[in-house]
């Protein structure tokens, strides 16, 4: 309390004495100094001069914060210079904290402070003031406005209001490095003394770190820390304000400091050779040991990449590195044998996976270790002597017959013998035996190719010191074929040929097959039997291609004298023993016209009563064309079926004369049908231009016609059309009674040709 009354009295003193710069002046408002007080001299209507010293106007009060007087504070005086004296002029007071905060002395104009004020609370007040008459109530001068300010003292301490706090550095930083700035804010007033001016310093933390004592930024003060060595640091920062001088106020936090982490530290096997035992039967890729380098790094920089140094004994193992631990993991590449070799040996090299440039200088960042694998000896199966054993046994082979055998070994240290048998799950109908210990196989039933070509089962070889460790190999036999049946001719066995034939055409070709297996390159050969190669009148041309030709030697046929000719031809193969037979193909003698298509061959079947023909309709026969009536000529429909002129082996383009004998049908049989049906209009369009210009062709008003299955139906043709039936079963005489039009019928059919079915070529 005495210091801030000194205090005030001080800055009394100084305004009074006029030490202070003053203010810029206010038009309105004058200072009128006076002892001890400081006045506000209210403007008033004045006739007479009033002299001000130095000519400043005070329009603003101080009251010191947090004043803790038994008394009032006094603040200052109001006055005005109609105020005589007299005790006619009265103050009132208006504004913040009038009445509550500040009151006046209505007679005197004294202004005091009624209670403890803060400035970080409320920094100044601004107030209203007027001298009124006591007896008119009225003003005497207009209604003025001052300012009290708080003058401040310094009751705040700096604070860091984002403390505590956290910041890195990287290891092995250099002197002076960045790490952190920090702030601490005074509430008290910038402007005024040196109660916010704070200056920093640390109080724990040296000698590591240095802070600027202006700015707050903290730098590293020792070279080269070393995270491994210590990776924390806790430094308490105070900052101070009056400059640092006794008697200022100071506020700490704490800054926590890490140092990260550099990859300053090569890794390193921690002993020199390692130790490892493997059992043989380890399977191929799996893991048979671990060895691990230190490296205090931290992270990436931790990451270590492992390698096997080449040389020998690591050509059977990899290594890899396990990423969670950082270990290295040895892995087989190939399969051990303790009977083969006991002991690897090999060096394994650990280096960083990330390096840092700056320490290049320290060395290489890797280390070498070695590495020796014990093999132990395990109980093993048999071990065949191939992967799989293929054989050859030909069909017909006697019972008991050895095709071949199987070897399996037990490699172990004192190895025991071997027993073998077959799986008879591949086996099951037990067509071959095996010796349990000699491993040979022989057949147990006939083979016969054509049933089972070939035969896939297992064998199982077990050791007689323990059975339970077996191992199995898959048998595969293939049946040979024997060469048991003769080749035969395909299809057709009946051929034709036309009564114009040349000689040395080819009328037909033929292939063979066999029903053996016929070896890659097997030939098949043609000849005509020796009874048939006696003036023939058919040969056989061998192309040497495993097809002939079958070639006229005549020329010219006459099917009236012989209409079927008998062609047997010798087919031989190639294999051992060479089989060969006697095919016997059927040439049928055919007209053709003479571009040698084969003309329509009508034949009449016999008939039970020798009826007039054109007497009797019900004996009429689907081949019988009537020609007794005029007919309708194009329109009339109903003498024939318009159905026949869809079938495909009518639309054929033959203009032979239709009143001439019919000719046997003698179709090639490697000719194709007509796909699609002509449309019925054209094609009788076209019969009807070609008998129009054709003065010896019958009348076409009349054209019978027969219906025909066609070659697909599985019923066949329901005409005589292509009937086997021969003409000796056939009575054509009464065909001389039909008159002159049909003598050319019963020439053909009347006379009954001798037929000898044994006759050939």
């Amino acid at each position: 309390m005495l210091t801030r009354n000194c205090l005030s009295l001080l800055l009394w003193v100084l305004f009074d004495g006029g030490l202070l710069t003053p203010l810029q002046p206010q038009p309105q408002q004058t200072l009128a100094t006076e002892p001890r007080e400081n006045v506000i001299h209210l403007p008033g209507q004045r006739s007479h001069f009033h002299r001000v010293k130095r000519g400043w106007v005070w329009n603003q009060f101080f009251v010191l914060e947090e004043y803790m007087g038994s008394e009032p504070q006094y603040v200052g005086k109001l006055h005005s210079d109609l105020d005589k004296g007299e005790g006619t002029v009265k103050y009132t007071l208006s504004g913040d904290g009038a009445g509550t905060v500040f009151t006046i002395d209505e007679t005197t104009g004294d202004i005091h402070a009624i209670r403890s004020l803060d400035r970080e609370e409320k920094p100044f007040y601004t107030l209203r003031a007027q001298a009124v008459d006591i007896e008119t109530r009225k003003p005497l001068e207009p209604e003025s406005e001052f300012i009290i300010k708080v003058q401040d003292i310094n009751d705040n301490e700096p604070k860091f209001l984002d403390g505590p706090y956290i910041a890195s550095v990287p290891e092995m930083s250099p002197v002076g490095a960045y790490v952190l700035q920090v702030k601490a804010t005074d509430a008290d007033d910038p402007t005024y003394g040196n109660s916010a001016r704070v200056v920093y310093s640390i109080l724990q933390g040296q000698p590591y770190f240095s802070i600027d004592p202006k700015t707050g930024v903290i730098r590293t003060a020792l070279p080269n820390m070393d995270r491994e060595v210590k990776e924390q640091y806790q430094v308490l920062i105070q900052a101070k304000d009056m400059g640092g001088q006794l008697g200022g106020l100071a506020g700490t936090t704490i800054v926590n400091i890490t140092l990260t982490d550099v990859n300053d530290n090569p890794p390193r096997f921690p002993k020199s050779i390692f130790h490892l035992k493997v059992p043989e039967s380890s399977p191929v890729g799996s893991a048979i040991g671990r060895i691990r380098a230190v490296d205090p790094d931290f992270g990436q920089n931790a990451e270590i990449e492992y390698n096997i140094v080449p040389g020998d004994g690591g050509n059977l193992f990899d290594i890899v590195t396990d990423e969670d631990t950082q270990e290295g993991v040895i892995k087989l590449k190939k399969p051990l044998d303790f009977e083969t070799k006991k002991a690897y040996t090999f060096k394994v090299e650990a280096c960083n996976v990330h390096l840092d440039h700056r320490f290049h200088s320290a060395g290489p960042f890797k280390d070498t270790a070695t590495v020796k694998i014990s093999v132990l000896d395990v109980d093993e199966p048999p071990v065949f002597s191939k992967p799989l054993y293929t054989m050859e046994v030909y069909e017909d082979t006697p019972v008991g017959t050895i095709i071949g055998a199987v070897t399996a070994q037990d490699l172990d240290v004192g190895s025991s013998a071997v027993r073998y048998l077959i799986d008879w799950k591949s086996d099951g109908d037990s067509y071959f035996t095996i010796d349990a210990t000699e491993g040979t196989i022989a057949t147990n039933e006939l083979l016969d190719r054509e049933s089972t070509a070939q035969y896939n089962f297992s064998i199982i070889a077990s050791k007689v010191s323990n059975p339970l460790l077996t191992s199995r190999v898959n048998i595969l036999i293939n049946v040979l074929d024997v060469n048991e049946f003769p080749p035969e001719i395909s299809v057709p066995y009946e051929t034709a040929v036309c009564e114009n034939a040349k000689p040395g055409q080819i009328i037909q070709i033929v292939s063979a097959a066999d029903r053996d297996l016929s070896p890659a390159g097997q030939q098949f050969s043609f000849k005509l039997s020796p009874e048939a190669a006696i003036k023939p009148n058919f040969t056989v041309r061998d192309f040497r291609n495993n097809t002939a030709g079958i070639e006229t030697r005549r020329n010219g046929y006459s099917r009236r004298q012989q209409e079927l000719y008998f062609l047997p031809i010798v087919i031989e193969d190639s294999s051992y023993p060479v089989q060969s037979s006697t095919n016997t193909m059927t040439i049928r003698v055919c007209r053709c016209d003479s571009d040698a298509i084969v003309v329509l061959y009508v034949a009449l079947r016999r008939q039970k009563k020798k009826d007039t023909l054109m007497t009797s309709k019900e004996d009429i026969r689907d081949n019988v064309i009537h020609y007794d009536d005029e007919g309708g000529g194009e329109e009339d429909t109903q003498a024939f079926d318009i159905g026949a002129l869809r079938n495909p082996k009518v639309i054929e383009d033959n203009n032979i004369r239709r009143d001439i004998k019919p000719d046997s049908l003698c179709l090639p049989r490697q000719r194709p049908p007509v796909e699609d049906n002509t449309d019925i209009r054209d094609f009788i369009n076209q019969r009807l231009q070609e008998n129009d210009v054709d003065p010896t062709a019958p009348p076409y008003d009349s054209l019978a016609t027969y219906a025909y299955e066609g070659s697909g139906s599985v019923a066949d043709s329901l005409s005589s059309i292509e009937s086997l039936t021969t003409e000796a079963d056939q009575d054509y005489n009464y065909l001389t009674d039909w008159g002159p039009r049909f003598k050319v019928l019963a020439d053909m059919f009347g006379e009954e040709e001798s037929y000898n079915p044994d006759k050939v070529t």
